[in-house]
């Protein structure tokens, strides 16, 4: 017989003292998978200066996690199926914790790579079980204002990275140094790694779920295929085995995809569900995420570095630069619900509109090797705007309707797009950057003019996606009969 998640607990049949300790718990722990992926950047000089490191090795300590977490997340969402979400994000959770203090024990840029990659397989195992707990804790409106927190904290905890970042190195406690980025993990790790076997729900475990090793290991050789020439190639010249590899990553593509179609016929369950690809604007929605992100998070590597290398801040006073960015996007990300639910579809592509216009802004202001004054602060505040207007909005919308037997597939698959677009951003705006800097300060100013308009014209691109994810799935829900709480 196959043993089906039951239904998410009505929101009176729990306390709220309970549910709310659930979410502090899960949250906490997603807080900390998000901010690893972005509280390195403020750190990057200083390890370059202590290591010796290059370029590369730089992208890989950075995109390394993210790499990991991204290829893991799917088989980390089915794992949670398999041995329960609350079984898979303890172990995540140690995981997670006890590569972060090696991280900060690392004695070579070698081995920090390896544990970055280590935090990723964490993180990857952890994080995916967060959409399915909230799934399955909160109902109706409760669930939809929980998934909009969870929106938030995923981007906005790139934000508080290169924020907190800078408070960390800047402050080198017990001369820790850069080392403080990865050591901050350490406790707050051991304190939910108390608290989660007492507070998080028991689940039953879904033994009719398989794990889907062949799509696994293809999409896994897929990404690396793809990421790591866009990683290493500019520093190596473009070898001709960089080539040869996104060819191979190209096909890899199409050999996914052959391999879950021949997983689906035998029956079993491929890593992508064919009901979750059915979701009302589920796709859509991912490829919108993947296409944000992306942006995102190449435009806090290269700002992060450009501030500290080419400006001369330090790294407080470059990780308090994006405060404006912050506040805004958590001032939105987390009020978007007020605004009239009839506008709520024309918010998400006009918020990214207003990015990219903040983005071609900070272009004109910065492209002479201008100091960031009170002009391009107001961008940033823009920028963060923006993207608060379309990030929660879009995930919540995407994520609402899900049932709560999918969500686990559900979550592995957009959360993947947020990651693989991270990853993909920081290697591609990464390596266009450090191709143009150069050695003096103006072709650096150049540098930063070029990705910042590349970051306006990649988020345009993305209100377009959003535009045509809100129409699809407005569309797939009218003829479906399917309204989520506040996402008309």
């Amino acid at each position: 017989m196959i043993q089906m998640l039951e239904p998410a607990p009505k929101s009176d049949s729990m306390t709220r003292r309970r549910s709310v300790a659930v979410l502090v718990v899960i949250l906490t722990g997603q807080f900390m998978t998000v901010l690893d992926g972005s509280i390195v950047n403020v750190a990057v000089p200083a390890i370059r200066s202590d290591l010796d490191t290059g370029g590369a090795a730089l992208q890989l300590i950075v995109a390394g996690y993210v790499i990991a977490y991204a290829v893991l997340l799917i088989g980390g969402a089915r794992l949670g199926d398999r041995c329960t979400q609350r079984r898979t994000f303890i172990a995540g959770l140690a995981v997670f914790t006890l590569a972060s203090l090696a991280c900060g024990l690392a004695w070579n840029e070698l081995s920090l790579i390896v544990f970055r990659f280590g935090q990723g397989v964490g993180a990857a195992a952890m994080a995916p079980q967060v959409m399915t707990l909230i799934q399955r804790t909160f109902a109706g409106a409760a669930r939809a204002k929980a998934l909009s927190i969870y929106a938030a904290i995923v981007s906005g905890g790139l934000l508080a990275g290169q924020i907190l970042g800078g408070l960390i190195v800047d402050a080198d406690l017990g001369g820790s140094g850069w080392r403080g980025v990865f050591l901050v993990n350490v406790p707050i790790g051991i304190a939910l790694l108390v608290l989660a076997p007492r507070v998080l729900p028991v689940t039953v475990a879904r033994t009719d779920r398989t794990v889907d090793g062949l799509g696994s290991v293809t999409l896994t050789a897929t990404v690396l295929l793809l990421v790591v020439p866009l990683v290493l190639g500019r520093e190596l010249g473009f070898p001709r085995w960089s080539w040869l590899c996104l060819t191979a990553g190209v096909l890899g593509v199409a050999a996914f995809v052959l391999v879950e179609r021949a997983v689906a016929g035998r029956g079993r369950d491929p890593l992508f569900a064919p009901q979750v690809l059915g979701a009302p604007g589920l796709l859509a929605t991912a490829t919108t995420l993947l296409m944000v992100m992306g942006t995102f998070g190449g435009w806090l590597f290269v700002s992060a570095i450009h501030m500290q290398s080419d400006l001369g801040y330090s790294a407080l006073r470059a990780g308090m630069q994006f405060l404006p960015m912050g506040v805004t996007f958590a001032a939105a990300g987390l009020s978007w619900q007020r605004i009239p639910a009839a506008l709520h579809a024309r918010m998400i592509p006009l918020g990214l509109v207003l990015s990219a216009a903040a983005l071609g802004w900070l272009a004109w202001l910065l492209g002479d090797g201008a100091e960031i004054g009170a002009a391009a602060s107001i961008a940033f505040g823009l920028f963060g705007l923006g993207n608060g207007l379309a990030f929660s909005p879009l995930m919540t919308r995407a994520l609402a309707v899900v049932p709560v037997a999918l969500a686990a597939d559900a979550s592995g698959i957009l959360t993947t797009s947020v990651q693989l677009g991270t990853v993909a951003g920081i290697a591609s705006f990464g390596s266009v950057f450090f191709e143009l800097a150069g050695t003096t300060a103006s072709s650096a100013a150049d540098a930063v003019a070029v990705v910042h308009l590349l970051c306006a014209a990649a988020t345009l691109a993305a209100a377009a996606s959003s535009a045509l994810a809100v129409y699809r799935s407005a569309t797939e829900r009218a003829e479906r009969g399917v309204i989520g709480p506040g996402l008309a």
